[in-house]
């Protein structure tokens, strides 16, 4: 049974985490109507590939690094709601504004300013759902995440038909998600707070009080966060690996920026389909060794896009990169719950999400210069490598899933 507050259960899940799944689907069609073609966008405005590392770098590390002061406000006020409106409103603001961009430098503001929203929203919201019942919380997590997927299949969809419909006006495209953005702010209002009792205590006293073991899977996530660069290089690779072929002739494909788009609907494709059943296969055998095998994809998926260049490859690399996802995001954080107490989950999920925006921004800025000053297959190896590291690290951590 669950709590009156949580709502009535519905997929087997609380009706708290099925409208956050409805606000994350809207939101995130907003956002992966963007995410394909920012790198494009940026380029276009003047940028190359170290700016375009800087800004997706920076979007998801100095942005985020309100997660943890978010996610300690929550638990000292007893507040969630009120910090995740505000995030999701922020977000959908910097969205509008950065249809107006007339230079690299104001993607550069206005992208972390987007992220910054998230930063307010994804602590707290992340202590809502994690209040579902433990043999089920993997569970929320992942349905959570696939709604979230399913939002991103339809935005990069939208995003190809744009395209297609309108050139590289990018600026119009942009408006539009715009206001799909301001959209999922509708079934937020719907969402109900548990009753959750302040605590008082200092920052630095709710920091020094997370347990060793949690300790130790921030620094293992924070190492493989320093090569897990931004997408959008995944999409740039696409583009100029089609670019430089011939010979493929796909309705409805016909440019280098469009194939990209396409796989990077696959891509979300196979996100969506594999991110619940991952969510459920975490909670019978265990976190660590769902992560492990997310670990693993990542580090051969990046070493794939440094070996390889054709477009039957890259089907099926796409298809990787979404594996990886599936098998990490919504594990990473289910994982990092079952790691702390309930009163001070807000905090520590707050501390999690920032220790990988601490890493982030040297992950991008690091992916951008071997790109733009060695060679894109450089940039991948790099992250192949970090990915096979952070894979040794959890294997042998004695970090183990409490029952």
């Amino acid at each position: 049974m669950m709590d009156g507050k949580e709502g009535r259960l519905i997929i087997g899940v609380s009706a708290n985490v099925f409208l956050l799944g409805i606000v994350s689907f809207l939101t995130d069609m907003s956002s992966e109507i963007i995410t394909p073609i920012l790198p494009f966008f940026i380029t276009a405005l003047g940028g190359a590939g170290l700016i375009i590392g800087l800004v997706g770098g920076l979007a998801d590390s100095i942005s985020s690094l309100l997660n943890v002061f978010s996610g300690y406000l929550s638990d000292r006020s007893g507040k969630r709601k009120v910090f995740i409106f505000s995030g999701y409103g922020l977000s959908s603001l910097a969205k509008l504004l950065l249809a107006f961009s007339a230079s690299w430098i104001h993607v550069l503001i206005l992208k972390p300013l987007e992220r910054v929203g998230k930063g307010l929203r994804s602590a707290p919201r992340d202590a809502i759902i994690a209040d579902s019942k433990k043999r089920v919380r993997g569970k929320s997590f992942g349905i959570h995440r696939a709604m979230d997927s399913a939002g991103a299949i339809i935005g990069a969809i939208l995003a190809l038909v744009l395209i297609y419909a309108y050139g590289e006006n990018y600026e119009r495209i942009i408006l539009i998600a715009a206001f799909i953005g301001f959209l999922a702010l509708i079934p937020l209002a719907f969402v109900k707070e548990g009753d959750i009792k302040p605590k008082k205590t200092t920052l630095k006293i709710s920091l020094k009080a997370l347990p060793k073991e949690f300790r130790l899977f921030l620094f293992i996530v924070t190492v493989f966060a320093l090569g897990n660069f931004t997408n959008m290089f995944f999409i740039l690779r696409a583009e100029e690996s089609f670019t430089a072929t011939s010979g493929l002739n796909i309705p409805f494909i016909n440019s280098g920026i469009t194939v990209a788009l396409a796989l990077y609907v696959w891509f979300n494709i196979v996100y969506t389909l594999f991110a619940a059943p991952v969510g459920v296969l975490s909670d019978r055998i265990g976190r660590k060794r769902v992560l492990i095998m997310g670990y693993i994809l990542f580090g051969v998926t990046c070493l794939g896009f440094a070996l390889f260049k054709s477009f039957i490859v890259f089907v099926l690399l796409f298809a990787l990169y979404g594996l990886f996802s599936a098998f990490t995001d919504a594990t990473q954080r289910a994982y990092a719950s079952d790691l702390i107490t309930e009163d001070l989950r807000g905090t520590a999920l707050g501390a999690f999400h920032t220790s990988i925006a601490l890493a982030t921004l040297p992950s991008g800025i690091i992916a951008g210069a071997l790109w733009q000053y060695l060679s894109p297959e450089a940039a991948f190896l790099y992250g192949s490598g970090i990915g096979f590291i952070a894979t040794i690290m959890l294997t042998i951590s004695d970090i183990k899933q409490k029952e």
